[in-house]
């Protein structure tokens, strides 16, 4: 007689323990980042709104004139319809930011990855009162990736470089976010800011769980973005900028065209 197939072998419970701690811990990262960009969202989401409703207070007084220019109308009403999308792609970004979710890797290219969330990026420059700048580089290969995870990484890392510079306190506070192909063919995607950089005693720890040099931090942003990225099958390094602060590299495996 033949044998019953085997079940398939079950993980062990410390397996299944450690990746239901480490989806939970990425998530409380994200609301977390996603908790201290409020001011910058805010912002964000404002712009289209006020533009919405001054758009739609000039239609009401064209419509009230005798003999109202359509095409005046017509072009107040596009761009009521342009703000709106405008701030629903906001709104969805944050959405799937806060999901929690498995990861969900696909080709992709990674300059676009970056330019999803340059809004978010350049309202949070804009209240930590800083210049931010882009340097995407041309041409990259594509790279396997959950394109929303290696965005919380970012982030995490634009978030720590913003308020950095605000700590180092001299003017002008500064952050660049560049991406590139870096000589053995990873794609990388590098965060700088000329704030204070990192202190010997923080470099030794800056990837342990529940470690911040911020009294509020939750100490899970850079833990969290080293395993995501690890993941990936990459790394995340940190070395001082010149002439100073920090610059934090994440490295990708590219993929053949």
């Amino acid at each position: 007689m033949t044998k019953p197939p085997h079940p398939p072998a079950e993980p062990p419970p410390s397996a299944i323990d450690s990746g239901v701690m480490h989806g939970r811990m990425l998530q409380v990262s994200r609301l977390a980042t996603i908790g201290e960009m409020a001011a910058g969202v805010a912002h964000e989401l404002n712009q289209p709104l006020t533009a919405i409703a001054n758009y739609a207070q000039a239609c009401d007084r064209l419509l009230g004139r005798p003999g109202p220019d359509l095409d005046e109308i017509r072009t107040a009403v596009r761009e009521i319809a342009g703000q709106a999308v405008r701030a629903g792609d906001i709104l969805r970004r944050l959405r799937s930011l806060a999901q929690s979710q498995p990861m969900r890797r696909a080709r992709s290219d990674l300059n676009a990855t970056i330019e999803a969330i340059r809004d978010l990026i350049l309202a949070d420059g804009r209240v930590h009162r800083a210049r931010v700048q882009f340097d995407l580089g041309a041409e990259l290969p594509p790279v396997s990736i959950d394109a929303v995870q290696i965005q919380h990484v970012v982030l995490n890392l634009v978030r720590n470089g913003l308020e950095a510079a605000a700590e180092a306190g001299a003017p002008p506070r500064e952050l660049l976010v560049r991406t590139g192909l870096a000589a053995d063919g990873d794609v990388e995607i590098a965060v700088l800011d000329n704030g204070p950089g990192l202190s010997p005693q923080a470099l030794e720890r800056m990837f342990d769980p529940f470690f911040s040099t911020k009294p509020e931090g939750t100490g899970l942003g850079l833990a969290i973005s080293h395993t995501v990225v690890r993941a990936h099958g990459g790394s995340l390094t940190y070395r001082p900028n010149v002439p100073g602060g920090a610059r934090f590299s994440i490295r990708l495996p590219a993929e053949t065209r």
